[in-house]
């Protein structure tokens, strides 16, 4: 007979979001079940953000130190991957999740490892690595938090070859000779530079007309032209046809005839989620829709009487596989289950030992809870940067998608090596700051900021966006002297009154 376990919530998937969920919700006194199949943390702290930083700063000291001769004296760098590679397990802890469970764990919650699925309105059925399959019964709430995985495109010959993952990828113990990237995005790009910095000769593949194609133009333009100067060889607009390996590594055929060589194979075109193997059929959702439907509260499912409801977070919800907005999502999630469970469903109805330990990822350690009550997850100003050298960071939307919404816009552009401060900076200094506003609202609905600190730079912008502060605020704002973030001042003269 299969066990049954009576808990306050269930949260399935212990990534960045369902990890800050379950803690929280654990934090305010419910017994709590987490549901995960890999490891508690999700994609970020192992295998993503984490070590592929890792991976990125270790290239960048190599390039900073190549770009000394003509600025500061000479310097011949050597590189070598081992003690990246080191570097990567101590941060992931040989990828060992003692510490995680530990965290979760004195926060109130329980960790079951297996994958689960919804077999019940209030019903979670959790197969352990075993095979043995067990119920929670959740009374109060039931949050599906799983991410995604990677895609794999239909490319003839491929999944029969031993290609990497990002996953593979951040596991390498040692740069490889030759390596093709089959993907022009943030993973892709991130790890195809970094690779190339310590010596791999690397090929990118994006089907695409240019690289970072959900991105400003001008952005996948620098990034064309800063990474052919830094030695990788870049296919835009001319996707794979066909892919072989045997004993001296990979071959691949693009479209346009060019047969390409490597020792590995990184595919990074993106991930999806699968809604289907959550069981969503039992809440009346279509099992075969790309992103689980919720409201602004994150609900797919209100609660109701005697039955609690069904709330999602992170990559499942289709609104953007990032770790910050999985963590605001899970504050909002936990703000109206406690609201729910504070008003009644009825008022609702009306209205590591292998290494260092894992840092948690910001916001899933022990803190406040979220005051029950009705805060809204909003979407027009989230971030986003890719950790490339030149950075870009952007937030909000593109030019493009401001015109498809039929919005009237107008745009600013600054260089940023024409600035003070790029023109200090001297080598490495190639970027811009392209600003989207809406003209009838006097509002920015979008930026991007490339460049030395990108990334950085992109707080005044996504703070700019979020809160929607008035143009004519921008402009009498007092830009320090000489910094990256003063190009924001140039764009905004460039944008005119």
């Amino acid at each position: 007979m299969t066990a049954q376990t009576l808990v306050d919530a269930v949260v399935v998937g212990l990534g960045p979001g369902g990890e800050e969920t379950a803690g929280l919700l654990g934090e305010a006194g419910w017994d709590v079940a987490g549901v995960e199949a890999r490891l508690v943390g999700g994609e970020c702290p192992y295998w993503g953000c984490v070590p592929s930083k890792t991976m990125v700063r270790a290239a960048g000291l190599l390039a900073e130190g190549r770009r000394i001769p003509g600025m500061a004296g000479t310097a011949m760098v050597h590189p070598e991957y081992g003690p990246v590679a080191r570097a990567v397990r101590r941060a992931t802890a040989g990828w060992d999740d003692a510490a995680a469970v530990e965290r979760l764990t004195v926060r109130g919650v329980r960790v079951l490892r297996g994958t689960g699925r919804l077999t019940g309105r209030d019903e979670v059925t959790v197969t352990g690595p075993d095979g043995r399959e067990s119920v929670l019964r959740a009374s109060r709430a039931i949050v599906l938090a799983v991410g995604g995985e990677p895609v794999v495109p239909a490319v003839p010959g491929l999944t029969a070859t031993p290609f990497w993952t990002s996953r593979e990828a951040v596991e390498a113990t040692a740069a490889p000779e030759s390596l093709l990237v089959l993907g022009g995005g943030s993973v892709g790009l991130e790890i195809g530079q970094a690779f190339g910095r310590f010596g791999t000769a690397v090929a990118v593949v994006e089907g695409a007309p240019r690289l970072l194609p959900r991105e400003e133009p001008e952005a996948g333009d620098l990034l064309m032209r800063v990474l052919t100067e830094d030695g990788l060889e870049v296919h835009a607009g001319n996707p794979l046809t066909g892919v072989d390996h045997g004993p001296k590594g990979f071959t691949a055929w693009c479209e346009r005839g060019e047969r390409l060589t490597a020792e590995r194979l990184l595919v990074a075109v993106g991930r999806r989620v699968d809604p289907s193997r959550l069981g969503v059929g039992v809440l009346d959702v279509d099992p075969d829709v790309p992103a689980l439907p919720v409201d602004d509260r994150m609900r797919v499912v209100p609660p109701a009487r005697g039955v609690p409801g069904v709330w999602a977070v992170g990559d499942a919800t289709g609104r953007g596989a990032y770790t910050h907005l999985a963590l605001r999502q899970a504050s909002v999630a936990v703000g109206d289950i406690l609201g729910a469970a504070g008003r009644g469903a009825a008022d609702d109805e009306a209205g590591g030992a292998h290494g260092e330990v894992p840092e948690a990822i910001p916001g899933t350690v022990p803190g406040a809870v979220p005051a029950a009550g009705r805060s809204r997850a909003e979407y027009h100003a989230v971030p986003r940067v890719t950790f490339t050298d030149p950075e870009i960071g952007a937030v909000g939307r593109t030019e493009a998608e401001a015109r498809e919404r039929g919005l009237p816009v107008r745009t600013g552009f600054a260089d940023v090596a024409t600035s003070a401060r790029g023109r200090i900076h001297r080598v490495g200094n190639a970027g811009f700051v392209k600003l989207v506003a809406d003209t009838d609202e006097g509002v920015l609905v979008g930026a991007t900021a490339a460049g030395p600190c990108g990334g950085e730079v992109l707080g005044a912008l996504t703070v700019a966006v979020h809160a929607r502060v008035p143009l004519e605020t921008l402009r009498a704002t007092v830009w320090a002297y000489p910094t990256f973030h003063r190009v924001i001042g140039a764009a905004l003269e460039d944008l005119g009154p």
